[in-house]
């Protein structure tokens, strides 16, 4: 028997009981280019306690409209499924990790 190595869903992920913060972004979007070493910083800080998710805009469309990303970067936290915490622009890797530590354990 075979067994395949896929990848989680984005569903799966979200409904995992870690936290997942969500970058949406865009390629043209020049303050989503300052996130990934941002986004590099905060996993440090964290490790293993929550995941880290980049998401295009353009290349996930469905997605974007489906939680009503208006502008870029959009972070937002999810636990459980849910959408416990979102906010537009840029932010520091403390403050990203002063957000995160609200929604684990």
């Amino acid at each position: 028997m075979e067994t395949k190595n896929a990848q989680p869903t984005f569903g799966e992920l979200i409904n995992g009981n870690k936290p997942v913060l969500v970058d949406f972004s865009a390629e043209w979007c020049g303050p989503c280019k300052m996130m990934p070493p941002i986004l590099k910083e905060l996993k440090n800080m964290t490790g293993d306690d929550v995941v880290i998710l980049k998401m295009d805009v353009d290349r996930n469309p469905k997605l974007a409209a489906a939680y009503q990303v208006q502008s870029v970067p959009t972070l937002m936290v999810f636990r459980g499924g849910e959408v416990k915490w979102r906010q537009s622009g840029v932010m520091n890797a403390r403050e990203l990790k002063g957000v995160i530590d609200q929604f684990k354990g």
